[in-house]
């Protein structure tokens, strides 16, 4: 089935306020599932993986800051999704980066990782260039890098197999983020013969997604839907003479 860009953040953050997140971390939540949908990186499916787990998570529980100095933060999202634990962690490098003009962010124990990459965009849109990469554990061992240059809407994207595994691999369930404030962190990611890369998504590339998103509608999988709008319903209003009479959280983006 087809929906608007607008029709899925709505309802999205709805179902995110029925999971038990926090009005802001709900609306965040949706809003990145949406720009990863809409510029082509399949933030749908990723939910759709994700949501049998997000049910079962503690979404009451803050991510942890475990160190911090003026440069570097290290926070502990305690193995939940990336949904709704973020924030914090993108949120504290970015003020250490306006001040010292570099920072390094490592967020723990995450999972829907990709899902990040939606975060950064609003980051990239301040001005600053910011990176992000992190391992898959499965074989191949895999490294994914996503790249904004400052004031872009869209990132470079490359997945790369590793030639050589490490001996002291193990298993990696963290994000590493770099933020600059001055400097461009890295050379443009196209190549005219990328070496061993599984994924290259562009900047180009990624805004034709959006701009067919805006035009044609997001395909969204109809089972999925439903099951957003069995929790959107449970979002509770609090009780007033307007919830009353028949207003609060609906099924769809027009209340």
């Amino acid at each position: 089935m087809k929906v608007s860009l607008n029709e899925l953040q709505g309802l999205a953050r709805k179902a995110f306020g029925g999971i038990g997140f926090q009005e802001g971390d709900a609306m965040d939540a949706a809003d990145m599932v949406a720009w990863m949908e809409a510029h082509g990186l399949n933030g749908i499916e990723a939910l759709k993986k994700g949501l049998d787990f997000l049910l079962n998570e503690d979404a009451s529980q803050p991510p942890a800051i475990i160190y911090q100095d003026a440069d570097v933060c290290v926070v502990d999202a305690g193995k939940r999704t990336i949904l709704g634990n973020a924030s914090l962690a993108i949120e504290l490098g970015y003020a250490k980066c306006r001040a010292r003009g570099l920072s390094v962010t490592k967020i723990r124990h995450c999972h829907n990782r990709m899902l990040i990459v939606g975060y950064l965009s609003r980051i990239a849109r301040r001005n600053m260039n910011v990176t992000a990469f992190w391992r898959n554990a499965h074989e191949p061992l895999t490294e994914i890098l996503v790249s904004f240059k400052a004031g872009d809407t869209e990132p470079e994207i490359c997945m790369y197999s590793l030639d050589a595994v490490p001996d002291e691999t193990e298993a990696n369930d963290g994000i590493t983020l770099i933020m600059a404030n001055h400097a461009n962190l890295l050379a443009n990611l196209n190549s005219d013969e990328p070496l061993n890369d599984l994924l290259l998504q562009t900047r180009d590339t990624m805004t034709s997604w959006y701009e067919r998103s805006l035009s044609e509608g997001i395909d969204v999988d109809e089972a999925l839907w439903e099951r957003l709008k069995v929790l959107a319903i449970r979002t509770l209003v609090e009780a007033s003479e307007d919830s009353r009479m028949g207003a609060g959280a609906g099924t769809s983006d027009n209340d």
